[in-house]
C-alpha cells in the first residue's frame, strides 16, 4: 500500500538525521539501506515511535511510495550513485523523481540529469550542508536539476530546511542541471577559505601578540568578534574549540597534529576557477595551505635548517593590533565571497544557467557551515542590483573594505615582518590591489609573448586589433595563430 511521501536510501548518520527531520515535519518516509539489517536496527532504535517505514528491497520501497515517487540518495559520491540509479530506473515510471543529496561532482549531476530526462525520470542534484546537526534540525539545501521536479519536492525541502529572519527557508531552486552541486562545491570552497583565514588570525595572535590560549578563550577574542560583523558559525565554534580542555585539564587544541585533511570539494572549486579563468585566488591558497600543512615531517626537517626573521617582542598596542587582525579577517572574507560569486557568475555564463545570487546567499544564511550574518548583506547587495558585476562594487562592501583597509595592510605587513605565513590574507590583499588598478604590468607580459613567440598584442588605442612587431629586426613579421587556452 503506497503510504510514504518520500524514500531515502543510505542510513549513515546524515541519512538517518534527514529522515527524522522529515518525520518531525509530518512527512512519511520509507527508509532503505544496501545492508538491509541497518533498516531494522534504525526502525528499532533511532526511528522507534515515529511514522518512518522500512523496506527490505528496492521493489518493496518503490511499492510503498505515493506518485510521483520521490527518492533521495544519500550514498557515497561516484559509482554508488550510478549503481543505484541503474537499479531504480526499471522500477520507476515517467515523472518519478530521483534526488542525489551527496557531494557529487557537478558534471556527474549534469550527465545524470540528461540521461534520466531521456528516460522520462526527473533528476535533482542537491547540495546539503550543515553536517549531522543541520541534517537533523535544519540544513541548508541547494537543489538543482530538472525543474519539473521542484513543485513536487518544494514543500518537503523548504519544510525541513533551516529558517532565518522571519522564517525564510534556507532552500530555494538553484538552477538547471548540475547547478545545485556546483553551488555546493563553491560553498565548500568558501568554507576552506573561511577556515584558513581564521587560522591565520589565530596564528598572528599566538605568535606576534603572544596571546595564550587562555587569553583567546576566556572572555575570548573570538567570542567578542562573534558580536561584530564576523558573527558566524565558524567564529563561534572557534571560540568553543579554544576553550575546550582535555581530560587532564589542559587545552586540547595545542596537542592536535597540524596536518589538515581534505575531501576534495575545495580542490574542485580551485580547479573550476582555473578552468573558467576566474581569479578565485583565496580558495586556491586555502587548498594549497592544507597541502603544505600535510607535509608535516618535511616541515619538521626544514624548521631546523631554514631561518626566518629575528623574533622581536611586539611593542605596539595589543588591543589595537587585535582590531587590525579582526578587520583584516573581515576584509579578506569579503574578497573571498566576491571571488566565489565571480565563479558562480562565470559558470552560469558557461553552462547557460540562470542563477539567483541573492537566493544563494540566503540559502547559505542559515543551516550550513558558512552560515553568518554577513551573508544577509550579500543578499541585500543582489536585491539592490541583481546584475551586480562584483560584490566589491556594491556600496556596502566597497565602504566596508575601505574602512578595513589600513588595518588590513598593517596586519599583513606586521605578519610578513614577523615571518608568519598568511597565504589567504596576502592573496586577498593582492587581489584587491589588482582589481582596483586601471593599469597592470600585463602589457609587459604581452610584449614578451609577442617577442619570443609572435603571440601578438593589442594597443590601448585600438582594442580588438591584434598586432605583431618584429622586435629584433630579424624575427620576421608572421604572427602565430591566435587562441586562448
Amino acid at each position: 500500500m503506497a503510504q510514504a511521501d518520500i524514500a531515502l536510501i543510505g542510513l549513515a548518520v546524515m541519512g538517518q538525521n534527514l529522515i527524522l527531520n522529515m518525520n518531525d515535519h509530518g512527512f512519511v518516509v520509507c527508509a532503505f539501506n544496501r545492508t538491509v539489517s541497518k533498516v531494522d536496527d534504525f526502525l528499532a532504535n533511532e526511528a522507534k515511535g515515529t511514522k518512518v517505514v522500512g523496506a527490505h528491497s528496492l521493489e518493496e520501497m518503490v511499492s510503498k511510495l505515493k506518485k510521483p515517487r520521490r527518492i533521495i540518495l544519500l550514498v557515497k559520491a561516484g559509482q554508488a550513485v550510478d549503481d543505484f540509479i541503474q537499479k531504480l530506473v526499471p522500477l520507476l515510471e515517467t515523472g518519478d523523481i530521483i534526488i542525489d543529496g551527496g557531494n557529487s561532482e557537478y558534471r556527474d549531476t549534469t550527465r545524470r540529469c540528461r540521461d534520466l530526462k531521456a528516460k522520462g525520470i526527473l533528476f535533482v542534484g542537491s547540495g546539503v550542508s550543515g553536517g549531522e546537526e543541520g541534517a537533523r534540525y535544519g540544513p541548508s539545501l541547494m537543489p538543482g536539476g530538472n525543474k519539473e521536479a521542484w513543485p513536487h519536492i518544494k514543500t518537503i525541502f523548504q519544510g525541513i530546511a533551516a529558517k532565518v529572519g522571519t522564517g525564510e527557508p534556507c532552500c530555494d531552486w538553484v538552477g538547471e542541471e548540475g547547478a545545485g552541486h556546483f553551488v555546493k562545491m563553491v560553498h565548500n570552497g568558501i568554507e576552506y577559505g573561511d577556515m584558513q583565514l581564521i587560522g591565520e588570525a589565530y596564528h598572528l595572535m599566538k605568535d606576534v601578540l603572544g596571546v595564550e590560549h587562555d587569553g583567546m578563550a576566556k572572555g575570548s577574542v573570538f567570542e567578542e568578534w562573534n558580536k561584530t560583523e564576523l558573527d558566524s558559525f565558524l567564529i563561534e565554534i572557534t571560540a568553543n574549540i579554544l576553550k575546550f580542555q582535555d581530560s587532564d585539564g589542559t587545552h586540547l587544541l595545542p596537542k592536535i597534529r597540524d596536518s589538515a585533511g581534505q575531501k576534495g570539494t575545495g580542490k574542485w572549486t580551485a580547479i573550476s576557477a582555473l578552468e573558467y579563468g576566474m581569479p578565485v585566488t583565496l580558495i586556491g591558497e586555502a587548498v594549497f595551505a592544507r597541502c603544505l600543512s600535510s607535509l608535516k615531517d618535511e616541515r619538521i626537517q626544514a624548521s631546523k635548517k631554514l631561518k626566518g626573521p629575528q623574533k622581536i617582542q611586539f611593542k605596539g598596542d595589543k588591543k589595537s593590533f587585535l582590531e587590525d587582525i579582526r578587520k583584516a579577517l573581515y576584509a579578506s572574507k569579503i574578497i573571498s565571497y566576491a571571488q566565489g560569486f565571480m565563479l558562480l557568475r562565470q559558470a552560469a555564463t558557461e553552462f547557460g544557467w540562470t542563477l539567483n545570487y541573492g537566493g544563494i546567499a540566503l540559502m547559505w544564511r542559515g543551516g550550513c557551515i558558512i552560515r553568518s550574518v554577513f551573508l544577509g548583506k550579500i543578499k541585500d547587495a543582489f536585491d539592490r542590483n541583481p546584475e551586480l558585476q562584483n560584490l566589491l562594487l556594491d556600496d556596502f562592501f566597497k565602504s566596508a573594505v575601505e574602512n578595513c583597509q589600513e588595518s588590513w595592510r598593517r596586519a599583513v605587513s606586521t605578519g610578513v615582518q614577523a615571518g608568519i605565513p598568511m597565504p589567504c590574507f596576502t592573496t586577498a590583499l593582492s587581489f584587491y590591489d589588482g582589481y582596483r588598478h586601471e593599469m597592470l604590468p600585463a602589457n609587459l607580459i604581452q610584449a614578451q609573448r609577442d617577442y619570443f613567440g609572435a603571440h601578438t598584442y593589442e594597443l590601448l588605442a585600438k582594442p580588438g586589433k591584434f598586432i605583431h612587431t618584429n622586435w629584433t629586426g630579424h624575427g620576421g613579421s608572421v604572427s602565430s595563430s591566435s587562441y586562448n587556452a
